[in-house]
């Protein structure tokens, strides 16, 4: 009777459900993908810099949650079509104390805002993003944080359970978020890049193989004007030229089909 009792209780237990919110820009100066990472000024993982994340409230769903989010870390209102869910990471071991969920979303910013650090941040920064032999990376010019490994989901987290992380980690499993964030923008660039609202409703050719690049691994001189072209014309919709008032010939214009039909 008593271990079916002990039973009941854990399958009664309600872990916290928190909201992870991988908020990309584009730097149209650098002409850099960027995200954005905060420093935690809570614990646990108090100083270390973090994806911005927020518990769900009782009056509001994931999605509700995922834009206030945004509007607390950044002041940006925004609309759904700009924030889509990620995947739920689960894994017991992804927190050192209370047995917490994680409703991870992605939001893709047509600008790059001035940051101003919310309730629990005492820093706010973008880091630019680039790759390496092993994953990707992100750097404000200081500070440079990597995506997990090339690793299983288990070795990782079973890493993670046995080492305390430095501050040269992301807090939690965020680095493992962040890999899952790159992996499943890379296998849909060829039939729903949403990334490339980071450009806002009309981009270039050439800025959408610049978004392109660090998520293939690649230069983006390497990615063929011509060729993006045909291969993703079924995606884009040219509606003109450009405004620019760079020198030379203005540059075609193009939207995403699939969203702005």
């Amino acid at each position: 009777m008593r271990g079916t009792d002990m039973d009941s209780e854990s399958i009664l237990e309600q872990p916290y459900i928190n909201i992870t919110n991988i908020i990309w820009s584009f730097d149209q100066i650098t002409s850099k993908v960027n995200i954005l990472l905060v420093k935690r000024s809570n614990k646990p993982y108090n100083g270390y810099w973090a994806l911005p994340e927020t518990f769900m409230r009782t009056n509001e769903s994931a999605d509700e949650a995922a834009l206030r989010l945004v509007r607390a870390k950044i002041g940006m209102a925004l609309s759904n079509s700009h924030t889509e869910q990620l995947a739920t990471f689960t894994n017991r071991l992804r927190t050192p104390e209370q047995r917490t969920l994680s409703l991870a979303y992605m939001t893709f910013l047509p600008d790059k805002p001035m940051l101003k650090p919310g309730y629990g941040a005492s820093d706010a920064r973008w880091f630019s993003m680039d790759y390496t032999e092993n994953g990707y990376a992100f750097s404000d010019g200081e500070l440079t944080f990597s995506t997990a490994q090339s690793q299983t989901e288990s070795q990782y987290y079973a890493k993670l359970a046995k080492s305390s992380l430095s501050k040269a980690h992301l807090a939690y499993d965020h680095e493992w978020i962040l890999k899952v964030a790159c992996e499943r923008i890379k296998n849909k660039l060829d039939y729903q890049p949403n990334i490339l609202l980071v450009l806002g409703p009309q981009f270039t050719l050439k800025d959408a193989r610049l978004v392109y690049a660090p998520f293939l691994k690649i230069p983006f001189e390497l990615i063929d004007n011509s060729n993006f072209k045909k291969s993703h014309r079924h995606l884009f919709t040219d509606v003109g030229t450009s405004m620019s008032n760079r020198p030379g010939r203005p540059a075609r214009v193009y939207k995403l089909s699939y969203l702005f039909p």
